[in-house]
């Protein structure tokens, strides 16, 4: 933050002693603990289990990461692919590519594969963002580690980070946050804004590909936070002294990421299958009002059975923060600004003002309360039709409270401590209120089950001996979000150097939807529409001559050569009949051969 009553924003604090070095320690063991305790579930056996609650993007994120290294290392395009949704491909530069991880973990992918892979980010982007948060934190409160270490851990395990962590690599990637934040308030800095410049524009652009719609919230929430702290009376005369540096940095970093992300951009705004807004319902994916006082599904309170049912699913907890804390942060800020000079007042008015911003607009278009519809307009309604902006879902923008308050509840324990009240039944008020507050959101693990195994079929290599080099094949159902079979194949068999073979769908997000929307995967057609019927009911569609001739055509269109059935099929929502799609398949196609473990027709040619 700007200022510290302590240590000037823009300085290092002094060397390390060794109670400081212990309390580093004490903090980056307490960050890996959680975070290794969030993730155990999966720990036991990274292949074979998966979280139950959002299996689809954890095999989207395992495909991403085998993808993207496969991409890198064989000189491929790693922003656009015909590996799925073929004949047209993706788009990954509007989706979330997460390149960077991809790359830098490579190695690792094709050593313990994309399972283990994404389990090990996962962990460590909780456990890093707890740790760079702590590292800003204690820069500016260098009276107290323990009441950066508070605030940090709080951030990285808050409720909107926990419920990410079901399988979100991008979202759980906070760890950026605090280093762009600080990058910005570095450019102030006399004779640092070239080189500041520089550093901010790769931070954006590493930020740019693993997490876009979060560097754009941080860029909202940096700019609501400055313009109040520059328009508060203790601050203008700082704020417009310091001004042309910091628009030189600024200038310098736009250079630098518009230089490293020109071709992403192009690929965005201007590619082949892009699309504006979103695959998802942002009415839908608004935050309900009475979430904020409410208790997430992954805590303790969640645990006794004080958990609710307001959010769109289960990772989308953006808020939760439970009554306590919100009555606690209150009582913090009040208690801070009694005592504050008006230069902290300043920071405190920023910290205070950019949460209540980023929580209305949060609420989405109309307001909702406990689940239902009010119809009181509200502020993100006037900026829904903007570009960009309709590209994120409104109930996110509450991620960005959490920090807010997590900074707020350092400044406080590190103001206590420092001069703690007279009265012991105030002291012990203040103790009282912040375990009432905060032990309840402590996080427990997340839900895991079994996943369904990859196919000896996929693992042996047995596919290349019924698809050309570069073929098409599909499994059935065909591959969506519901139904991810096909990417996680596709990610075994390029992590394990067997070859590529392409698919039909997937998983991703491209055009087709309403009004030229996004939508998640490719629009229907008439095979993929009798398969997925045939797997939900449990029933074989009535087939006539013209629902063959159909789905030969689609089969063809897509380049089909092999229709591939496991004995079991993964559904990531419901259950699935296999022997439904079995005999729904054979009424299309003919008879099946048992090749392995699936069954497998052949497409005639026309």
């Amino acid at each position: 933050m700007p200022t510290s009553p302590t240590v000037d924003a823009d300085q290092p604090t002094a060397a390390p002693t060794g109670r400081n070095r212990r309390a580093d320690l004490v903090v980056a063991l307490v960050a890996l603990l959680l975070a290794g305790w969030v993730t155990s579930g999966l720990w036991s056996d990274p292949n074979g289990r998966a979280i139950t609650v959002n299996s689809s993007d954890q095999a989207l994120f395992e495909w991403l990461l085998a993808f993207g290294g496969h991409a890198i290392t064989h000189g491929e395009n790693p922003l656009f692919t015909t590996l799925i949704n073929v004949p047209d491909g993706v788009n990954l530069a509007v989706n979330t590519s997460v390149t960077v991880y991809a790359a830098v973990f490579a190695p690792l992918t094709y050593l313990i594969g994309p399972p283990a892979t994404f389990l090990v980010i996962l962990t460590l982007n909780l456990a890093a963002t707890a740790l760079a948060w702590y590292w800003l934190l204690s820069r500016h409160l260098d009276r107290s580690r323990f009441a950066a270490g508070l605030g940090a851990l709080f951030i990285a395990y808050s409720p909107g980070m926990v419920s990410h962590a079901n399988a979100h690599l991008n979202w759980t990637a906070g760890w950026l946050v605090p280093l762009l934040v600080h990058a910005v308030f570095v450019l102030r800095r006399p004779g640092r804004w070239l080189r500041g410049g520089i550093v901010l524009g790769a931070l954006v652009a590493v930020a740019f590909s693993i997490a876009a719609e979060g560097l754009f919230f941080t860029a909202l929430a940096l700019g609501v936070f400055l313009t109040i702290w520059s328009l508060h009376p203790a601050r203008r005369a700082e704020a417009r002294s310091a001004l042309p540096t910091f628009l030189r940095g600024l200038g310098v970093a736009a250079l630098v990421a518009g230089v490293l992300l020109a071709y992403p951009l192009w690929l965005h705004f201007a590619g082949p299958q892009r699309f504006h807004g979103t695959g998802f319902d942002p009415v839908i994916h608004a935050e309900d009002i009475a979430a904020f006082g409410a208790y997430p599904q992954r805590s303790l309170a969640g645990e006794a059975g004080l958990r609710t049912s307001l959010a769109p699913n289960p990772t989308e907890e953006n808020s939760f923060f439970g009554l306590p804390l919100l009555l606690l942060a209150v009582a913090c800020f009040v208690a801070l600004w009694r005592r504050a000079d008006p230069g902290r007042r300043a920071t405190l008015a920023a910290l205070g003002g950019t949460a209540m911003v980023f929580a209305v607009l949060s609420w989405g278009s109309q307001a909702k309360w406990n689940g239902r519809h009010t119809g009181q307009l509200l502020p993100f309604g006037l900026l829904d039709d903007l570009p960009v902006v309709n590209a994120a879902l409104p109930s996110r923008l509450a991620l960005v409270v959490a920090p807010m308050i997590g900074v707020l509840l350092a400044y406080a324990i590190d103001r206590l401590r420092a001069a703690p009240p007279r009265r012991r039944g105030a002291r012990a008020a203040w103790a009282l209120g912040f375990a009432a507050a905060l032990l309840p959101l402590l996080p427990v693990p997340l839900l895991t089950s079994t996943r369904e195994p990859i196919p000896e079929f996929i693992t042996a290599g047995t596919w290349r001996e019924h698809v050309s080099p570069d073929g098409v094949l599909t499994p059935l159902p065909l591959t969506l979000d519901v139904t991810p079979d096909g990417q996680r194949w596709q990610a075994y068999a390029l992590a394990h150097r067997q070859g590529e073979f392409r698919i039909p769908a997937g998983f991703f997000l491209g055009p087709g939807g309403p009004d030229g929307r996004g939508r998640i995967g490719p629009p229907p057609r008439t095979f993929d529409t009798l398969m997925d019927q045939a797997g939900r009911t449990g029933l074989v569609p009535i087939i006539t001559e013209g629902s063959v001739r159909l789905s030969l055509a689609d089969l063809r269109y897509w380049g089909v050569e092999a229709v591939v059935l496991p004995d079991r099929v993964h559904g990531a929502k419901y259950d699935l009949d296999e022997n439904a799609l079995r005999r729904t398949a054979t009424a299309l196609l003919g008879q099946p051969q048992r090749v392995d473990d699936v069954w497998l027709w052949k497409v005639p040619p026309a």
